[in-house]
Order: structure tokens, then C-alpha cells, then sequence
């Protein structure tokens, strides 16, 4: 009786309201898409606005999910792979359609994807929590896809303003995806070499350190109150 509670316990956790919110966040994507694909200004806006209502479901299904203690093993690995098909389908999307280059949408998706393998290789050992970088980047990226999206030559006369605002969105955008890329790998690579971390954090200055043929002085007493530690790495 207690394991089949238990079963139903997880499988009513599964489909609680911040993942439904992640699989309808999911479930949206094909259709952002096929009206992309459609072309016409009409598409074009209903498309916008499938992509905002997209975005809104990331920002509740995870308030969610704290507010209401909701925190499932499969919205922790669903959420991220929804944000990465909306964002990079999204991207391939504005490439096919010509506005993004091929390039930019390649770097995203590389860095998105390896982050996303870094984090669940890791997963086993720990968490790598979520950066304020990170944040900044989803925001620049919706930011700038957005930007791109709306037909702006549909209603200005010279939409050569908010394409300059899109192009700008667009480079911070990326500079910021590869800076918090390169950030990840460096935590993911402190989390699974802890020692080695520590010690390239505090190198020994030349001449403190003795040699195997050249035996160091002994250490003076350390003063009442302090400590001879050496200070614990950053994470």
C-alpha cells in the first residue's frame, strides 16, 4: 500500500502546474515555428506573440515550482531543454529567414548544448547553480530575438532605428552567451577537480617552497587566534 502511495505521489508530482507550464512551453515551439514558416506579416505577429506567451511560461513555471515547493526531478531536467528549443529554434528560424547569421546562431548552439551536457555529466557529483550572467544572457537572447521578430517595415517608414537596437540586443547577446559559456566550464571543471582548484588558486611564491634535494625551514608558530589554513578556493 505505501509503495503504490509512493507511486502515485511521484507520478501526480510529474504532472503538477509548473511542469504543465514546461511541457505546454515545449509543445509551443512547433507551432512558433510553422507560423514562421508561413510568412506575411500576420504570421509574423502571431508568431511573436506564440514566442512572448513562450517566454511567460519560463518566468511562472519556475516561480512556480519554488513558491509551491513543486521542485520535480523532471521539470529540473525538462525546464532547460524547453528554454533551449524555444531560444535556439527561435535562432535557426531568424537565420533561415536571413535577419541572423549562421555564425551567431552556431556559437549559441554550441555553447547552449555543451552547457546543458556539462550540467548533467556533473549532475551526479553537484549542482552548478545558476549565475546572474545566466540570467542576463536569457534576457538579451529573448531580447533580441524579439527585436528581430516584429515586422517593423510593416508599419515605419524607416525601421533603421530598431534594427540598429536589434543588432546591438544581438552582440550582447553573444558576448555575454560565450562569457557565462567560459564561466561554466570554469566551475564545472572546479567541481570536478576540487584539489587541483584549490591549489591553482593559491600558487606557492617562488622561494617559499622547498624542493625534494632542498629541505624548507621549518614554519614559525602561528600567533593566538589566527590560523595557518590556507584560504578555501571560490566555487
Amino acid at each position: 500500500m505505501s509503495g503504490s502511495r509512493a507511486g502515485s505521489s511521484r507520478t501526480w508530482g510529474v504532472w503538477n502546474l509548473p511542469n504543465v507550464l514546461t511541457m505546454a512551453r515545449l509543445a509551443l515551439v512547433p507551432v512558433f515555428v510553422v507560423l514562421l514558416v508561413q510568412g506575411g506579416v500576420a504570421s509574423r505577429w502571431s508568431a511573436l506573440l506564440v514566442f512572448l506567451l513562450a517566454a511567460l511560461t519560463d518566468q511562472l513555471d519556475g516561480h512556480l515550482a519554488r513558491s509551491r515547493n513543486q521542485v520535480t526531478p523532471f521539470g529540473t531536467l525538462a525546464d532547460p531543454i524547453a528554454d533551449k528549443a524555444l531560444t535556439l529554434g527561435a535562432f535557426v528560424m531568424l537565420s533561415v529567414l536571413g535577419p541572423v547569421p549562421w555564425w551567431v546562431t552556431i556559437v549559441i548552439a554550441v555553447r547552449e548544448l555543451g552547457v546543458t551536457v556539462l550540467r548533467a555529466v556533473l549532475a551526479r557529483r553537484s549542482i552548478i547553480p545558476a549565475s546572474m550572467g545566466g540570467k542576463v544572457k536569457t534576457v538579451l537572447q529573448m531580447a533580441a530575438i524579439v527585436a528581430f521578430l516584429v515586422p517593423w517595415a510593416s508599419f515605419l517608414a524607416s525601421p533603421a532605428v530598431p534594427l540598429t537596437v536589434a543588432w546591438v540586443l544581438l552582440w550582447a547577446a553573444l558576448a555575454v552567451t560565450v562569457g557565462t559559456g567560459v564561466d561554466y566550464c570554469v566551475r564545472g571543471w572546479r567541481l570536478s577537480h576540487p584539489s587541483e582548484a584549490v591549489a591553482s588558486a593559491a600558487p606557492a611564491e617562488p622561494g617559499t617552497a622547498g624542493t625534494a634535494d632542498e629541505p624548507t625551514a621549518p614554519a614559525e608558530p602561528t600567533a593566538p587566534g589566527t590560523s595557518s589554513t590556507p584560504d578555501r578556493a571560490e566555487p
